[in-house]
């Protein structure tokens, strides 16, 4: 995927938050889509504290219902369940987690690869710059996973002088 763009921060009509990212990805439609819906890839790039064995993300089904899993030893993080409101292979998955709405639209890019949006819908705008870096990272680790490159090194932790970079502008845009 290319240099990304920070996340941008808008109302919906109900008066809830929603970041929106855009993404391109040089690989297929279909590949992103693996990505984002199966466990054996959503461990190596999506929440770091989940449970991927005994969490059930079945994204398949309208309808379907999720269960996050922390992980052991998150002991804070509480399981979470959510379901599948929309699911088009492999253009667009839109289901619940909690309280949020996560909803990724995959299209064809002009050069063949994908262009990905993804929306994140929550409640509280305090959340903004906290939620707002997390997916930036967080697709940052996708972008890694779907080049072939180990995310290992792209964390969450705002102890990199990048990443304290990166937390900064949000909480400037956002807080």
């Amino acid at each position: 995927m290319d240099i990304p763009e920070l996340g941008q921060l808008t109302t919906t009509n109900d008066g809830r938050c929603r970041l929106t990212f855009e993404r391109r990805s040089r690989r297929s439609k279909e590949k992103v889509w693996r990505a984002i819906t199966e466990a054996e890839h959503l461990r190596g790039w999506f929440a770091q504290y989940l449970d991927y064995d005994r969490s059930q993300l079945d994204f398949s089904a309208d309808g379907a219902e999720l269960v996050f899993h922390p992980a052991p030893g998150s002991n804070e993080i509480p399981v979470e369940v959510g379901q599948v409101i929309s699911c088009v292979p492999p253009s667009l998955l839109e289901y619940t987690w909690g309280t949020e709405v996560l909803r990724w639209e995959l299209a064809e890019a002009e050069d063949g690869g994908c262009r990905l949006t993804f929306d994140n819908i929550f409640d509280d705008p305090s959340f903004a710059p906290f939620n707002a870096f997390g997916w930036h990272v967080g697709l940052d680790r996708l972008a890694a996973v779907l080049g072939g490159d180990d995310p290992a090194g792209i964390r969450l932790e705002t102890d990199t002088p990048a990443a304290g970079d990166l937390q900064a502008q949000y909480e400037r845009s956002f807080g």
